[in-house]
């Protein structure tokens, strides 16, 4: 046996100690969000265990244990004179209000999936069979929507469709949008409230995805204007899309070339193919952050299985970075690539025959 470094060895076991603390938190983060503890205290007054209870309806012992270990963690915040907890302004941004572009809370439910379905990718580690996306638990479903609204919410509008070239003119004027693995139809619902002139269809695969999308958009006042059907990358019908969106789903695809040369069949004249997709760098090493731990393990757990359970099975990984996804993009046929902007967590490219 190998005589290990012990100054080494304590230093990767506080980063552990920290990891596993930030494990559990994660499942309180979750119990909390689900039984409303974090809107419960977004007004920021400071609560007992007992006042809180009163305020939910939950048990006060269960409560101070909760508020115990949130407080610890540093996502509440503990006056030891009055012997209270209250969420900061900030923990309340990042907790209780789901339309903050710093809600947060939705990136734990998707970690929950990949605890819950963990056996489900270690049988696709031995057999290379993959994992679809539509067999995960239903948390990852929420739980994408919930953590990528925000982002979306903050830059679509304001950055991202301006970056491309004459195309917030096009959809202020009115323009026929393709949103292609819309999911629960965030994005797309999100561009029809800011574009009333423009119609929009959003595509997916996933069924039941569909269904909470169209409840969405009559949530949103939207409906007469968006629609949703249920149907891949590859086939999703219609012609002349002035612009055919892919939200942060293409690495998720087995065949994004042929995902891409169907996107060029249904672009009208001057279309564009506008591309979001996670945030790297072309070389590991460069993605060896703490933003690249999170999608290497996503991608480990949800994306390259979803790749691996299709045709093809290209498994770009959502660290694909923009080499390997300027060749998907010119084996498809097109000769236009260019990344139109970008944030920390995600790339904007768009695309032109």
């Amino acid at each position: 046996m190998r005589e290990p470094d012990m100054q080494k060895l304590d230093a990767l076991i506080g980063n552990l100690v920290g990891d596993v603390g930030a494990s559990v938190s994660g499942a309180l983060v979750v119990l909390g969000d689900r039984l409303g503890l974090f809107k419960a205290m977004a007004d920021g007054e400071p609560v007992s265990p007992q006042m809180l209870a009163q305020k939910t309806g939950l048990k006060e012992r269960y409560l101070r244990e909760w508020l115990s270990a949130q407080a610890a963690a540093g996502y509440v915040t503990y006056d030891e004179g009055e012997d209270r907890f209250s969420l900061t302004p900030e923990q309340a941004m990042v907790f209780a209000e789901d339309d903050s572009p710093a809600f947060f809370a939705g990136a734990f439910e998707i970690v929950q999936s990949m605890w819950i379905d963990e056996p489900k990718v270690a049988e696709a580690f031995r057999t290379g069979k993959g994992l679809g996306w539509h067999e995960h638990s239903n948390c990852l479903f929420r739980g994408t929507e919930r953590f990528f609204r925000p982002g979306y919410n903050s830059h679509l509008v304001a950055d991202w469709i301006p970056a491309l070239d004459g195309m917030q003119e096009r959809l202020e004027e009115g323009a026929v949008v393709a949103d292609v693995g819309c999911g629960h139809g965030a994005s797309t619902i999100l561009m029809a409230r800011a574009y009333p002139r423009s119609t929009f269809t959003g595509f997916d695969y996933h069924g039941p995805s569909i269904e909470r999308a169209r409840v969405a958009a009559e949530e949103a006042g939207v409906a007469d204007r968006v629609t949703f059907a249920q149907a891949s990358a590859k086939d999703f019908p219609g012609r002349s899309w002035d612009l055919v969106a892919m939200f942060d789903c293409l690495h998720d695809m087995g065949d994004p070339v042929g995902a891409g040369r169907h996107v060029k069949e249904t672009l009208g004249p001057n279309g564009t193919w506008m591309i979001v997709e996670p945030f790297a760098h072309d070389r590991l090493k460069d993605n060896l952050n703490p933003v690249g731990r999170i999608y290497y393990g996503a991608s480990t757990l949800i994306c390259t299985p979803a790749s691996l359970s299709q045709e093809v099975g290209l498994g770009l990984g959502a660290q694909a970075g923009e080499m390997r996804l300027r060749k998907v993009v010119l084996d498809a046929g097109f000769s236009h690539f260019r990344r139109a902007t970008e944030t920390p967590f995600n790339m904007i490219f768009e695309v032109r025959a």
